[in-house]
């Protein structure tokens, strides 16, 4: 457990004083909500720049924690979480103006808006940095050891889902083009290149997420695969807990047996629902053969925890004896 816990004043300064700043442009948001009733396709303006402040505030805070666990390439890993945090505060910075504006950030083709024609780049490359900072990060990682087991399979298998979960929207950006002509808040007919929905794609949204329902959504594998870190470490510091409590969970083998088993069903939950996606099926809308490969990845993902547990209490291990002195002297 102590492995998890780091002073938060030793942390990535760049990337907490970016968490800081989405956790205020939530508070922004939250009020523009209540005071201000513009909407785009039928949602509010401030909508897309809370989801994105809540995302960068979680993903940044636990990037920010991460860099702490580095042995190698420290100095790397500092200026690569820098130029991440930079990166995401100027995009969520342009999303924020556009949202202010009343128009639209992404997708936007208006060439007769000056603004939007200026930060359009800003947006595009922004991406791409971003992008590119995560491989770099996600490298870093692997080649080293940043805790025992459980959380070193946490990290790595979270680090990968969140490249994977920024990588996602980008293929279907580039293969799936839908040109059209939307009315932005402010009354004005707006031309677009693309949209987040697949089949429908301006989509019917959910309340909040504004995920389609009216067909998929390339930003719900996007969701559930960006934050497969932060629900990891959160089961890893859950059985770190528990083992204080269950002698068989003592051992750290155990631990990062069940973390692996976690992983492979998070996993196979972000196939699922990306090849959901991509057959134009809106995530509350599955037919039976998304049912069927849900209770596949349950199915598997029970059957392989099963085994670890009772692998694990039938068979106590040497380890979990001589950890017992060492939770004691915690």
């Amino acid at each position: 457990m102590t492995s998890l816990l780091t002073p938060w004043r030793t942390w990535h300064r760049p990337l907490v004083v970016c968490a800081a700043l989405m956790l205020g442009l939530l508070v922004i948001s939250a009020v523009g909500l209540i005071v201000d009733s513009r909407t785009l396709l039928d949602e509010s303006v401030w909508v897309k720049p809370m989801k994105f402040g809540f995302a960068f505030a979680l993903y940044a805070g636990t990037l920010a924690w991460l860099l702490t666990k580095l042995t190698k390439g420290r100095r790397l890993g500092w200026w690569v979480g820098t130029v991440f945090a930079l990166a995401a505060i100027t995009e969520v910075g342009v999303i924020t103006l556009q949202a202010a504006r009343g128009t639209f950030s992404h997708f936007n083709a208006d060439q007769t808006d000056p603004v939007t024609l200026a930060v359009e780049p800003i947006l595009t490359y922004g991406v791409m940095i971003i992008v590119i900072a995560q491989l770099i990060i996600a490298i870093v990682v692997l080649i080293q050891r940043t805790g025992g087991p459980a959380l070193n399979r946490a990290i790595r298998a979270g680090l990968g889902l969140a490249t994977a979960g920024m990588l996602i929207p980008l293929y279907w950006m580039l293969t799936e083009i839908h040109p059209r002509t939307v009315t932005d808040a402010n009354g004005n007919s707006v031309p677009m290149y693309q949209g987040h929905g697949i089949g429908d794609p301006d989509g019917h949204g959910m309340p909040i997420t504004n995920w389609s329902v009216t067909g998929g959504d390339f930003r719900v594998p996007h969701f559930f695969a960006l934050h497969g870190i932060q629900a990891l470490l959160l089961i890893t510091a859950a059985l770190a807990a528990l083992s204080t409590k269950r002698a068989w969970l003592r051992d750290e083998q155990v631990r990062a047996r069940l973390v692996g088993s976690a992983a492979l069903g998070y996993s196979g939950l972000v196939a699922v629902v990306t090849w959901q996606a991509g057959r134009g099926q809106s995530l509350i809308h599955p037919d039976a053969m998304t049912l069927v490969a849900f209770a596949a990845v349950l199915l598997v993902t029970t059957v392989t925890t099963a085994l670890v547990i009772i692998r694990a209490q039938r068979v106590p291990s040497v380890a979990a004896e001589t950890a017992k002195p060492q939770l004691a002297a915690h």
